[in-house]
């Protein structure tokens, strides 16, 4: 059974952990407690073969940055999530990116930029603009998501999974069904 390895990164109390949950367990996280390192799994389905989609919900914080170059060693996909309520995350997501860059030393890697919470519209700080012409700057996808809402959660590990399987040149424009 095929597996794709999916890594979350972003700055602490974004909604990383909130999201992973959301898409593997169909509920919302309502207390931020800060994770250290947590792996999920999940069943879907990719062009009608069923695969695993493993998602690694890493730190936010920059003590634990020193695992950081080993998550990307070791993963496929990339989600790089800012919360659209806090500029300073979203400043954040460069250096993430260039980590991976640098340590993957491909220019095509699987990313998809997140700007998370966009059910809170009146909190905004970081305008959905600004994510598009950064992730269009990155040549990748940018998606906004509400973990609270549900909004393009599935979507989200969707996506990722095609940019996968683009990257390895397998099923290019394939189909993903989450079970």
């Amino acid at each position: 059974m095929r597996e794709f390895k999916v890594v979350l990164f972003g700055s602490g109390g974004v909604g990383k952990s909130a999201v992973t949950v959301q898409f593997v367990a169909g509920r919302f996280v309502q207390n931020y407690n800060p994770t250290v390192e947590d792996v999920y799994r999940k069943d879907i389905e990719v062009n009608k073969e069923p695969c695993v989609i493993e998602v690694l919900d890493t730190a936010g914080t920059e003590q634990f940055a020193s695992m950081r170059d080993l998550y990307i060693r070791n993963g496929e996909g990339f989600i790089i999530v800012y919360g659209i309520n806090n500029y300073q995350s979203f400043k954040d997501v460069m250096l993430m990116q260039s980590a991976i860059r640098r340590i993957k030393r491909k220019k095509e890697v699987p990313i998809i930029l997140v700007g998370n919470k966009c059910d809170l519209q009146f909190e905004r700080e970081v305008t959905a603009a600004e994510g598009q012409q950064l992730a269009d700057i990155w040549d990748v996808p940018f998606i906004e998501t509400s973990a609270k809402k549900r909004h393009n959660i599935n979507e989200l590990f969707m996506e990722i999974v095609q940019q996968i399987n683009k990257k390895n040149k397998k099923g290019s424009g394939c189909c993903c069904t989450i079970l």
